[in-house]
């Protein structure tokens, strides 16, 4: 058996540390699992997944210079599908965009709006710089005068 990049093998959990585990592989060999490869959720404690002697399935995710092994074990399996965000499940025919009455806008500046769609952020010109208060500092003014 070939221990390329990519390939999924079984291994055995040989010690645990701070930064995660090191796992034995067949042919003698052996690697590290980093605390973020454990799991697709935040390990804290990498003692709060794994365990030496566990038995685990690992995908060797890469192969340095020095022939050190990198391993992860939360790519053996695909991630788990997030739930969507409660209030922002698309509309029938939207084609996944939410719709204009859902889009919630919030000021980012005196000269900039943010149009908040879900993950998707579109900043638009505000308003006009004749319309902002004339107590603006001539600072602020020409610097407002730029953005526009």
């Amino acid at each position: 058996m070939e221990l390329g990049v990519g390939a999924i093998v079984d291994g055995k959990v040989t010690g645990i540390t701070k930064f995660g585990a090191f796992v034995s592989l067949p042919e003698g060999k052996s690697g590290l699992v980093h605390i973020s490869e454990i799991a697709y959720s935040y390990v804290n404690e990498v003692s709060d997944h794994l365990h030496e002697g566990q038995e685990v399935k690992v995908k060797i995710i890469g192969i340095d210079q020095a022939n050190r092994i990198n391993l992860s074990i939360k790519q053996v399996e695909p991630p788990p599908q997030r739930a969507p965000r409660q209030g922002s499940a698309p509309r029938p025919g939207a084609g996944g965009r939410p719709h204009p009455e859902d889009v919630v806008v919030a000021p980012l500046d005196i000269n900039a709006v943010v149009v908040d769609q879900g993950l998707q952020n579109d900043v638009r010109p505000g308003p006009p710089v004749e319309d902002v208060p004339h107590d603006v500092e001539p600072v602020h003014r020409q610097a407002l005068d730029q953005l526009a």
